[in-house]
């Protein structure tokens, strides 16, 4: 049952981040939901284009911040 839950939470948030004018920080949001469910490929992903898309954003910035602490020094 507990997949079909974490599904439905990420088709949700996919559904009003399409809806939603304001996108960086509905990635943001969406790539900080995966981190705390430990989807952390999908929340690298999800900071990465944050990155991408909106690099001079606030979200940007706090997205850069999050990547670097998930990513392990090398």
């Amino acid at each position: 049952m507990r997949p079909w839950i974490h599904a439905g939470a990420v088709i949700l948030c996919v559904a009003l981040i399409s809806c939603s004018g304001d996108r960086p920080k509905e990635l943001l949001e969406t790539a900080q939901f995966e981190e705390k469910q430990m989807n952390l490929p999908h929340a690298r992903q999800l900071y990465e284009e944050v990155i991408r898309l909106y690099p001079a954003s606030t979200e940007a910035e706090t997205a850069r911040t999050r990547l670097a602490a998930l990513t392990p020094a090398q």
